[in-house]
Protein backbone atom coordinates (compact mmCIF):
# COMPACT_ATOMS: atom_id res chain seq x y z
CA UNK A 1 0.00 0.00 0.00
CA UNK A 2 1.34 3.15 -0.90
CA UNK A 3 1.35 6.26 1.24
CA UNK A 4 0.25 9.75 0.50
CA UNK A 5 1.37 12.51 2.51
CA UNK A 6 0.62 15.79 1.84
CA UNK A 7 3.75 16.75 3.80
CA UNK A 8 6.96 15.37 3.19
CA UNK A 9 9.73 14.48 5.75
CA UNK A 10 10.65 17.63 8.03
CA UNK A 11 14.00 17.92 5.83
CA UNK A 12 12.13 18.38 3.00
CA UNK A 13 10.20 20.16 3.32
CA UNK A 14 11.87 22.60 5.58
CA UNK A 15 14.34 23.00 2.11
CA UNK A 16 11.45 23.16 0.11
CA UNK A 17 10.41 26.33 2.20
CA UNK A 18 13.82 28.00 1.81
CA UNK A 19 13.27 27.90 -1.48
CA UNK A 20 10.36 29.72 -1.35
CA UNK A 21 8.82 25.87 -2.48
CA UNK A 22 5.53 24.24 -1.33
CA UNK A 23 5.13 20.83 -0.87
CA UNK A 24 2.21 19.35 -2.39
CA UNK A 25 2.36 15.92 -2.14
CA UNK A 26 4.82 13.09 -1.90
CA UNK A 27 4.26 9.17 -2.22
CA UNK A 28 6.73 5.83 -2.07
CA UNK A 29 5.83 2.67 -4.04
CA UNK A 30 7.57 -0.43 -4.46
CA UNK A 31 9.53 -0.71 -7.14
CA UNK A 32 7.30 -2.82 -9.08
CA UNK A 33 6.05 -2.11 -12.89
CA UNK A 34 2.20 -2.51 -12.15
CA UNK A 35 3.19 0.38 -9.48
CA UNK A 36 3.61 2.98 -12.21
CA UNK A 37 -0.31 3.33 -12.82
CA UNK A 38 -0.47 3.77 -9.12
CA UNK A 39 2.25 6.83 -9.26
CA UNK A 40 -0.08 8.29 -12.54
CA UNK A 41 -3.17 8.53 -10.25
CA UNK A 42 -1.00 9.90 -7.49
CA UNK A 43 0.35 12.73 -9.74
CA UNK A 44 -3.12 13.71 -11.21
CA UNK A 45 -4.84 13.36 -7.78
CA UNK A 46 -2.32 16.08 -6.32
CA UNK A 47 -2.36 18.26 -9.15
CA UNK A 48 -5.75 18.12 -10.10
CA UNK A 49 -7.77 17.22 -13.22
CA UNK A 50 -8.29 21.25 -13.88
CA UNK A 51 -4.50 22.18 -13.95
CA UNK A 52 -3.40 22.68 -16.65
CA UNK A 53 -0.31 20.97 -16.27
CA UNK A 54 -1.57 17.47 -15.20
CA UNK A 55 -1.34 15.59 -18.44
CA UNK A 56 2.09 16.25 -19.11
CA UNK A 57 2.98 16.36 -15.12
CA UNK A 58 1.53 12.62 -15.40
CA UNK A 59 3.58 11.20 -18.77
CA UNK A 60 6.52 12.23 -17.58
CA UNK A 61 6.25 11.48 -13.66
CA UNK A 62 5.39 7.96 -15.53
CA UNK A 63 8.17 8.09 -17.56
CA UNK A 64 10.50 8.61 -14.45
CA UNK A 65 8.80 6.24 -12.36
CA UNK A 66 8.99 3.21 -15.24
CA UNK A 67 13.15 3.90 -15.11
CA UNK A 68 13.20 4.04 -11.60
CA UNK A 69 11.50 0.28 -11.83
CA UNK A 70 13.32 -0.93 -14.75
CA UNK A 71 17.34 0.33 -14.60
CA UNK A 72 17.87 1.31 -10.95
CA UNK A 73 18.24 -0.84 -7.49
CA UNK A 74 14.75 0.14 -7.10
CA UNK A 75 13.12 -2.39 -9.35
CA UNK A 76 14.41 -5.41 -6.80
CA UNK A 77 12.91 -7.31 -4.40
CA UNK A 78 12.34 -4.62 -1.49
CA UNK A 79 13.49 -1.81 -3.60
CA UNK A 80 11.41 1.38 -3.93
CA UNK A 81 10.71 4.45 -5.12
CA UNK A 82 9.55 8.25 -4.11
CA UNK A 83 7.87 11.05 -5.72
CA UNK A 84 7.31 14.50 -4.38
CA UNK A 85 5.39 16.94 -6.34
CA UNK A 86 6.47 20.64 -5.61
CA UNK A 87 5.27 24.15 -6.65
CA UNK A 88 8.05 26.38 -7.04
CA UNK A 89 8.97 29.33 -9.01
CA UNK A 90 5.60 29.71 -11.31
CA UNK A 91 5.32 26.00 -11.98
CA UNK A 92 5.56 22.64 -10.48
CA UNK A 93 8.23 20.52 -9.97
CA UNK A 94 8.20 16.39 -10.08
CA UNK A 95 10.71 14.19 -9.01
CA UNK A 96 11.38 10.76 -8.78
CA UNK A 97 14.23 9.17 -6.35
CA UNK A 98 14.91 5.86 -6.69
CA UNK A 99 17.98 3.17 -5.01
CA UNK A 100 20.34 4.27 -7.85
CA UNK A 101 22.22 1.88 -10.29
CA UNK A 102 25.66 0.61 -10.69
CA UNK A 103 25.45 0.40 -13.94
CA UNK A 104 24.53 3.83 -15.42
CA UNK A 105 23.27 7.36 -15.19
CA UNK A 106 20.15 9.29 -16.85
CA UNK A 107 20.90 9.28 -20.74
CA UNK A 108 18.35 11.06 -22.85
CA UNK A 109 18.02 8.83 -26.25
CA UNK A 110 16.79 10.18 -29.55
CA UNK A 111 16.74 7.53 -32.22
CA UNK A 112 13.71 7.98 -32.93
CA UNK A 113 13.49 4.24 -34.69
CA UNK A 114 14.46 2.35 -31.25
CA UNK A 115 12.23 0.70 -29.78
CA UNK A 116 12.10 1.69 -26.10
CA UNK A 117 14.70 4.30 -24.09
CA UNK A 118 12.49 7.55 -25.45
CA UNK A 119 11.23 8.55 -21.38
CA UNK A 120 14.04 10.89 -20.58
CA UNK A 121 13.53 12.37 -24.27
CA UNK A 122 10.20 13.15 -23.79
CA UNK A 123 11.15 14.80 -20.53
CA UNK A 124 13.94 16.78 -22.18
CA UNK A 125 11.28 18.00 -25.00
CA UNK A 126 8.21 18.46 -22.91
CA UNK A 127 9.38 19.84 -19.17
CA UNK A 128 10.85 23.25 -18.88
CA UNK A 129 13.87 22.59 -17.47
CA UNK A 130 15.36 18.91 -16.42
CA UNK A 131 17.94 17.34 -14.43
CA UNK A 132 19.04 14.45 -12.27
CA UNK A 133 21.47 14.75 -9.07
CA UNK A 134 23.67 10.71 -8.24
CA UNK A 135 24.96 10.45 -4.88
CA UNK A 136 25.29 7.31 -2.60
CA UNK A 137 21.89 7.03 -1.54
CA UNK A 138 20.45 6.90 -5.65
CA UNK A 139 19.70 8.84 -8.14
CA UNK A 140 16.76 11.87 -8.34
CA UNK A 141 15.43 12.76 -11.75
CA UNK A 142 13.42 15.85 -11.72
CA UNK A 143 11.33 17.81 -13.75
CA UNK A 144 9.65 21.68 -13.89
CA UNK A 145 6.16 22.19 -15.76
CA UNK A 146 5.70 26.25 -15.83
CA UNK A 147 2.41 27.37 -15.12
CA UNK A 148 0.90 29.08 -18.28
CA UNK A 149 1.07 33.15 -18.65
CA UNK A 150 -2.38 34.43 -17.59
Amino acid sequence: MATMTTAASDATTELAMMAGATVLASLSVPGRPERVAEVRRFVRRALGDASPLAETAVLLASELATNAVLHSASGQPGGSATVLITEIGGGVRVEVADAGSDHCAPVVRGDIYASEGHGLFLVQSLADQWGYVRDETGTTVWFWLSYPAA
